[in-house]
């Protein structure tokens, strides 16, 4: 029992007991929400950017940013969404675990293919939920898709 007593204390100081912020979500873009007037980046995922577009697999192009958001949009409705901080970024955004229920919100934005794994940020998190989006193409991945930090390194140039 002595061995495992600081081993479960370890455990415990890891995960937040309480949400920082929880709340109807309103959705910025498709990896940023507002609730209660705080802006919080989903962390470990990156979805396109509104002006961004994709590659169809008829050859055209569609606005998959405006679709990512208008996804995570109707997955929220009504919902209430607890974040758990995890970092603030450059602009001073909560960079956030969010949930709404039981389910990661960052693990479904990548799972139905709205949102890529930000692998810089979130290392192996969702590598299996982006290997299952892009196998059945779902998302983005029903054609081409730009990262979207290529997209806006591209943009700005």
């Amino acid at each position: 029992m002595l061995r495992t007593l600081p081993l479960l204390l370890m455990l415990t100081a890891c995960v937040p007991v309480e949400p920082a912020l929880a709340g109807r979500a309103s959705v910025i873009d498709g990896d940023t929400l507002e609730i209660q007037g705080q802006r919080v980046r989903l962390w470990g995922v990156d979805a396109p950017e509104g002006r961004q577009t994709c590659g169809a697999p008829d050859g055209g192009t569609w606005r998959c940013g405006t679709a990512a958001a208008n996804a995570l949009d109707a997955r929220l409705r009504d919902q209430v969404v607890r974040c758990f901080e995890r970092d603030r970024d450059r602009y001073g955004r909560m960079v956030a675990d969010c949930r709404m229920g039981d389910e990661d919100i960052g693990g479904w934005l990548v799972r139905d293919g709205w949102a890529l794994r930000y692998a810089d940020y979130a290392g192996t998190a969702y590598l299996v939920e982006e290997t299952a989006a892009r196998r059945a193409r779902r998302g983005v991945w029903v054609g081409t898709v730009e990262a979207p930090w290529e997209w806006r390194r591209r943009s700005r140039q």
